[in-house]
């Protein structure tokens, strides 16, 4: 048969599958593989069915008739890569992590803050027992989820049981294990929450588990010893484990008067957090691919068409805090204007493994009010405690499950105008902001996400002590909760109480670059600040970290160079230059140089020979490259000086905000942690056996079924773009795993053609289970700077050389 015979019979026979026709064409597809399970090719019945075909790395195209049935294909091949991840976070969205691995271990990160496994049981058990969830599905949209994301969720749920019914687990992380079962509709929905909660009633399961929640007693109230800098650790969104880059161009900059959008999220590499990789198709409905979450049936970052974009963490401070002044008498009352309002009691009991084996009840009490739960301590923070004094988290995402349209929004949308109507409308984007680029040219970057309503003014009236401390430094509101009028009101475009409205939201439109490193809306470009936007959105004038300095220089200068392509973006990501380097090395191979007799005294007081380090740092080209000398001696020398020095003795000229991508700068090498930190490097890399100028991938690296691949990148410390931040072992040869760091990576443009011009790239491939072929086949397009061809329309699908189509369904 002629090729474009085949690929014409390919196309129709696979749509026609997804809107529910009887069967394959014996001749139309290569058989699927035997992990697909004996008779998946067949009709499913009155069952729900998908057409997925894979094309290179495992790249699933999914179709289905409806939303249910693109779900259902979706949370399939999820399943097939990602079952053990997966059922992990079910067994944690049970609260029964307890059970299945005893109440000490720690649960990963993925799903919340909670430091142990019974804490996460009793933070994830309490909102199954108070049926949170039940209710928000019940609200009718806008307010609640609409039908489309209630059919997805359900699909999903569907296609993950009918993978476990139909298919034996290879994964040995947890093949045969007793915590994988099947889930439903209302537990994909659980997902989505917890996901939503993050970074408002997550951060505070330790806080809210019941250990320690009424108000402690004692003589003297017990503050934290820096309250501000406590509050910044918690919101640091430079240093968190979630992160990201995103850039969109505009047509005045881009070769063909186009859109382009290059987005790099930094996302956890292990754990539940990850992204999985599909095209979502529903015809003549829904064309969208790009990046999900595990777990979730959408995609949320990706492209269709006519547009493309991408989320970067938020510096918006999700919650508030009401500090609560308890009835006299009665610690479960507290006061409001005068008048007591009693606490709301709930008993949350998790099931326990002990060390015998056997398993026994642990009962503890959570306390809620008006505002929300009492809690002690925001992730690692502890909250003030004192006779009288309780503390009430607001949450405004907990009372949403709305995220699932926003992505929903995105994925229909036709340009980036659609895009702000659509986010308008959902108003569901918990913690992130939103760089857009579309075919007709336009670039968008906007930071609609779900707030707490506490304007500057609210906080100048209502602030208590603590948070005349903590919003200013951090953004986080402590109001007085005595005050019936301290609570955050509602705008008028506002979808629920107690939130801003979109007009509230910065927006930058058709600006030649707009970009986003994880700083606030200030700097989105450098030549178009934006002001005017209360705290809790983040802060300006103020000095910007050094990734986000470099990533505005460098797009800066792409978009002033103009007739940008998509391989422009493609240099940029894996361009790796390190603007710390640029900034410093100079000046600390001249400090080095200057030192009497090349020696410095080391942190234990012993003196180091630091002579060859000079000329290292002085040779070294600046950049994190795989293969660059003197990329690692500065790497682990700079993360010393940084964490020692203050940046106000770190430079020898200050930050301006007038100057602010290029102030402070002029390495201080007189400051006394200077010595210090090359004294210690050279003597931490030689006593590993590690030479000054030894190639960087020679100690970066993963190892993957006992390969080595050795990784460029570096860290938020160094202001890469291309950021790894890796786990430093030295007794192993370095830096031998990855935390998190440049995750699902997409470069899109568009040539007028109908099918956009697109390069991904899943840092850590699709799947987490050793057995499978996609578990480090993208690890080593990313070891070699290399990315995959997008296929979108039809015709790049089906003349895929590793094209599968395969039918999924019920049995």
């Amino acid at each position: 048969m002629p090729i474009r015979h085949r690929l014409r019979a390919l196309t129709v026979a696979a749509l026609a599958l997804a809107t529910g026709a009887s069967a394959l064409p014996a001749a139309a597809a290569p058989q699927a593989p035997a992990a697909f399970g004996d008779g998946a090719l067949k009709p499913s019945g009155d069952g729900l069915s998908a057409v997925i075909r894979y094309t290179e790395y495992g790249i699933p195209h999914i179709v289905g008739k409806d939303y249910a049935s693109l779900g259902f294909g979706s949370g399939w091949a999820q399943a097939k890569d990602q079952v053990c991840v997966l059922a992990d976070g079910f067994v944690t969205l049970r609260g029964e992590r307890s059970r299945a691995f005893g109440p000490d271990g720690r649960p990963g990160g993925s799903l919340s803050s909670a430091t142990t496994n019974l804490s996460s049981d009793l933070f994830f058990r309490g909102v199954r027992d108070a049926q949170t969830v039940e209710k928000l599905l019940e609200r009718p949209a806008p307010a609640g989820p609409s039908r489309q994301a209630k059919e997805l969720m359900r699909g999903w749920a569907a296609g993950y049981n009918a993978w476990l019914k139909q298919n034996k687990i290879s994964d040995p992380a947890c093949r045969g294990a007793s915590w994988v079962t099947p889930v439903t509709a209302v537990d994909v929905a659980r997902r989505g929450y917890a996901i939503t909660v993050l970074g408002g009633q997550g951060l505070a399961a330790d806080g809210l588990s019941g250990i320690g929640q009424q108000p402690k007693k004692s003589a003297a109230p017990a503050r934290p010893t820096d309250p501000a800098a406590a509050a910044r650790k918690v919101f640091d969104r430079q240093n968190a484990d979630m992160g990201s880059n995103a850039v969109a161009f505009a047509g005045s900059a881009t070769a063909d008067g186009r859109g382009l959008l290059l987005g790099n999220p930094h996302y956890p590499w292990q754990g539940g957090r990850r992204f999985w990789q599909s095209q979502q198709t529903i015809p003549g409905e829904l064309n969208v691919s790009g990046g999900s979450l595990l777990g979730m049936p959408i995609v949320e970052i990706g492209h269709n068409q006519h547009i493309a974009w991408s989320h970067t963490v938020a510096t918006g401070v999700p919650l508030n805090l009401h500090e609560l002044k308890t009835a006299p008498g009665d610690s479960h009352s507290y006061l409001v204007d005068g008048k007591p309002e009693r606490m709301t009691k709930r008993t949350v009991t998790v099931p326990v493994r002990g060390a015998d084996g056997r398993t026994s009840d642990v009962t503890r009490t959570q306390w809620w009010t008006r505002f929300g739960p009492v809690v002690t301590s925001l992730d690692d923070m502890p909250l003030p405690a004192a006779d009288g004094t309780a503390y009430a988290l607001n949450d405004p995402n907990a009372q949403s499950l709305r995220f699932l349209d926003s992505s929903l929004a995105l994925s229909r949308s036709r340009s980036v105008r659609d895009i702000q109507q659509g986010l308008r409308r959902t108003q569901g984007l918990p913690w992130v902001n939103t760089i857009a680029a579309d075919s007709a040219g336009h670039s968008l970057y906007t930071q609609s996400q779900v707030l707490p309503r506490v304007t500057d003014d609210l906080a100048g009236r209502c602030s208590t002590a603590f948070g005349r401390q903590t919003f200013p430094a951090a953004g986080l509101a402590v109001l007085d909760g005595s005050r019936g009028d301290c609570a955050p009101g509602r705008d008028a475009d506002a979808v629920q109480d107690g939130i801003f409205g979109p007009s509230a939201m910065p927006t930058l439109l058709d600006a030649p670059y707009a970009e986003n490193s994880n700083d606030s809306a200030w700097l989105a470009n450098a030549d178009r600040p934006l002001t005017g936007y209360p705290r809790i959105f983040g802060d300006t004038a103020t000095s910007r970290s050094l990734r986000t300095r470099g990533g505005l220089q460098d797009v800066a200068a792409m978009a002033k160079r103009g007739r940008l392509t998509v391989a422009d973006l493609e240099r940029q990501q894996f361009a790796n230059r390190a603007p710390a380097g640029a900034l410093a090395a100079a000046d600390a191979a001249k400090g080095c140089a200057a030192l009497p007799g090349g020696r410095a005294t080391g942190s234990d007081g012993t003196s180091v020979d630091v002579s060859a380090a000079c000329g290292v740092l002085s040779r070294w080209d600046r950049t994190v490259a795989k293969d660059g000398k003197g990329a690692l001696l500065f790497d682990r020398f700079w993360r010393r000086l940084v964490r020692t020095v203050p940046e106000d003795k770190l430079w020898r000229v200050p930050f301006s905000a007038a100057s602010p991508v290029t102030t402070p700068n002029t390495l201080d090498t007189s400051a006394d942690g200077f010595p210090r930190a090359l004294a210690d490097t050279v003597a931490e890399l030689r006593a590993a056996g590690i030479a000054l100028d030894a190639p960087l991938g020679e100690h970066q690296f993963v190892v993957r079924n006992g390969k080595r691949i050795p990784l460029s990148g570096g860290a938020h410390a160094l202001g890469i773009w291309n950021m790894i931040e890796a786990r430093w072992d030295a007794s192993a040869g370095g830096y031998t795993d990855v935390a998190h760091g440049s995750s699902y990576i997409q470069a899109v443009g568009f040539d007028g053609g109908g099918c956009p011009v697109a390069r991904t790239l899943l840092t850590y491939g699709q799947s987490s289970d050793p057995t499978s072929p996609h578990y480090s086949d993208q690890t080593e397009l990313f070891s070699a700077g290399r990315m995959v061809r997008g296929r979108f329309c039809e015709k790049d699908i089906l003349s895929s050389p590793k094209l599968k189509v395969v039918r999924v369904g019920e049995r």
